[in-house]
């Protein structure tokens, strides 16, 4: 049996992780307690069947990484964490949360002895990229794999589908968009580019949850010393493998969007 660790458990993928975490499944089923990071309370509607939520509320986020290596050794630490620039207040701040909190956090599991990591990113990134967005994405994404877990696990995905306490304008006119087309053709006017935030939770979940009781792909880190990298992104052909439900036939509708192809390093 094993513990598990999330930051970033009031956002759109993160407060999504939880719920599944929680909620009882054969996918979930080796997990004994969930170490939820936020930095405000998590909502009253959290719902907790299993008894399994420890939550660790602080507006202080420097002193996450101390109250992690309090934990033991999570099995598999889960980071949903990120901001925008405007909530934040300008994109310096920004990268305090996406980068520097992200990569410091992940450093202090590492060290607690957690041997999977779970990064939810974005689709787009890359650290050469001429958008300071999806530059600071590749960044994290390169910084984290960088570190010496058994396997580290990143999705990237597309325009988030679901609803926010908060509203941004922006990703809701988008949002309205991918649901007009999706009318027309969802697999081939929307699951491209959108992808439903619970459907990317449970991916993330399984995938994590599996790697660290060491059920990983056929292949993967196999003849090789080396940590197995999983990398998933939109019109993912083998993203079925990575689901808690495969026979959910809303789940096998969204196979094609996690991206055109799942990296095993």
């Amino acid at each position: 049996m094993a513990t598990a660790a999330l930051i970033g458990s009031t956002g759109l993928v993160g407060s999504r992780i939880l719920s599944t975490l929680l909620a009882p499944s054969p996918a979930t089923e080796p997990i004994t307690a969930v170490h939820a990071f936020s930095r405000r309370p998590l909502p009253a509607t959290t719902a907790d069947p299993s008894s399994r939520l420890r939550p660790h509320t602080s507006s202080d986020t420097a002193s996450w990484p101390a109250d992690y290596a309090s934990l033991g050794a999570p099995a598999v630490f889960f980071s949903a964490l990120g901001t925008t620039r405007a909530a934040a207040g300008s994109f310096a701040k920004q990268r305090e949360v996406d980068y520097d909190q992200n990569l410091a956090m992940a450093k202090a599991a590492l060290a607690a002895g957690t041997t999977t990591y779970v990064l939810i990113s974005s689709g787009g990134s890359n650290e050469k990229s001429l958008m300071p967005y999806m530059r600071m994405k590749g960044e994290i994404e390169t910084a984290v794999s960088a570190l010496d877990f058994e396997h580290i696990i990143i999705l990237k995905p597309g325009l988030l589908i679901g609803k926010r306490p908060e509203l941004r304008t922006a990703e809701y006119i988008l949002q309205l968009i991918a649901g007009a087309l999706g009318v027309i053709s969802k697999r081939w006017l929307t699951d491209w580019w959108a992808q439903d935030a619970g459907i990317i939770a449970k991916a993330a979940v399984k995938a994590g949850v599996d790697a660290s009781q060491g059920k990983v792909p056929e292949g993967v880190g196999k003849g090789s010393t080396a940590a197995s990298k999983i990398q998933i992104e939109p019109k993912c052909k083998k993203m079925a493998l990575l689901t808690s439900h495969p026979t959910d036939n809303h789940i096998q509708r969204q196979r094609i969007t996690y991206t055109s192809h799942v990296h095993y390093e």
